[in-house]
C-alpha cells in the first residue's frame, strides 16, 4: 500500500482518492490520470483489506475500487463497496471492472444511488471516465453505458430503441407508466448524463429533454423537490425495477461466494 508524499493546497477544492486493484500498472496509469485532472491520490492498495484501511485512516472523498481482487479474484473488491457505501455514505464508491456484471447491482446500490458509480474499465480513458469520476464525488451516480444497455435489456425487452418489455409476470412494473422515450431519457440518466447530454444522444432538443424528464418524475410519483434529488430517485427506480427482471448465469455461484463469512468479517476494519 503506497499513501500521498504532498499535501495538497488547502485553498483549491480537491478530490481525495482511494485506489484499489491488484494491478500496478493499471493503479498507476489511474493514478496518473486522476492527478492530471486535479485530484489527490491519497492511498493506493493492492487488496480489500488495504482498501478498506486506508478508507478509515484517510477518509478520502472517492474509492476507485476493482470489482475482483486477491486471493480469489472474484468479489473481494466488491464486497469491500458495499462496506464501505453502509459505513461511509458520504464517500463516493466506483467500481470498476473488466467484464460486464450486473448480478450484485442491488448490494452496491443498496437504498440510494448517491455517490456511486459502475464502469468497465474499458472506459478508464479521458474526459467521459473523469466526468464520471467528479459525478460520483459529487453524490450523483454513473453507470457504464453497457450497464444499463443489459439493464434495459433485460428490463425493457428491446433495451435503448425504446421497445416495452415484460419484465416479469405478477410483478409490480414501476416504470410501467413510462413511454418508450421516457425509458430511454431514464435510461441515459443513470449513465449520469445531464440533459444537454441526454439531448446531444437522442437528437432532440434540451426543452424536449426537460419535458421528458419532468414526465418521468411525475409518472414515478416523485415529490416536487431539488431536480438532482429526484434524478437520484429517479435513477433508483429505474435500477430496483431493471435488477428484479435482469438474471445471470453465473449469479448463483457469485451469491454464494458474495455472503458474508469469516475470512471476510476478519478484514474488516470498525468504524470510530
Amino acid at each position: 500500500m503506497t499513501t500521498a508524499t504532498t499535501a495538497p493546497d488547502p485553498a483549491v477544492r480537491v478530490t481525495r482518492v482511494v485506489l484499489a486493484d491488484d494491478a500496478s500498472l493499471f493503479r498507476v496509469a489511474l493514478a496518473e490520470l486522476l492527478e492530471s485532472d486535479g485530484c489527490v491520490i491519497v492511498a493506493q492498495a493492492e487488496n480489500a483489506d488495504e482498501l478498506l484501511e486506508s478508507v478509515e485512516r484517510h477518509r478520502p472523498d472517492l474509492a476507485v475500487v476493482d470489482i475482483r481482487m486477491p486471493p480469489t479474484h472474484r468479489l473481494e473488491g466488491l464486497r469491500a463497496a458495499v462496506r464501505l457505501r453502509e459505513r461511509h455514505p458520504e464517500m463516493g464508491v466506483l467500481v470498476l471492472s473488466q467484464h460486464l456484471e450486473v448480478a450484485h447491482l442491488d448490494e452496491l446500490v443498496g437504498h440510494t444511488a448517491r455517490g456511486v458509480g459502475y464502469l468497465l474499465k474499458d472506459r478508464v480513458t479521458g474526459p467521459d471516465f473523469l466526468d464520471a469520476v467528479r459525478r460520483v464525488a459529487a453524490d450523483g451516480c454513473a453507470f457504464d453505458p453497457e450497464v444499463v444497455q443489459m439493464l434495459a435489456g433485460g428490463r425493457l425487452g428491446g433495451g435503448l430503441d425504446g421497445g416495452r418489455g415484460g419484465g416479469g409476470a405478477g410483478r409490480r412494473d414501476e416504470l410501467a407508466e413510462l413511454s418508450p422515450r421516457e425509458r430511454q431519457v431514464l435510461a441515459l440518466m443513470a449513465q449520469g448524463r445531464s440533459n444537454n447530454g441526454i439531448a446531444d444522444e437522442l437528437h432532440l432538443t434540451t426543452r424536449t429533454v426537460e419535458t421528458h424528464v419532468r414526465s418521468v418524475f411525475q409518472r414515478l410519483a416523485l415529490a416536487d423537490e431539488a431536480e438532482h434529488n429526484r434524478r437520484v430517485l429517479a435513477v433508483l427506480a429505474y435500477l430496483r425495477s431493471a435488477r428484479r427482471a435482469t438474471t445471470s448465469a453465473s449469479a448463483a455461484a457469485d451469491s454464494a461466494d458474495f455472503g458474508r463469512n469469516p475470512a471476510a468479517d476478519d478484514c474488516s476494519i470498525a468504524s470510530p
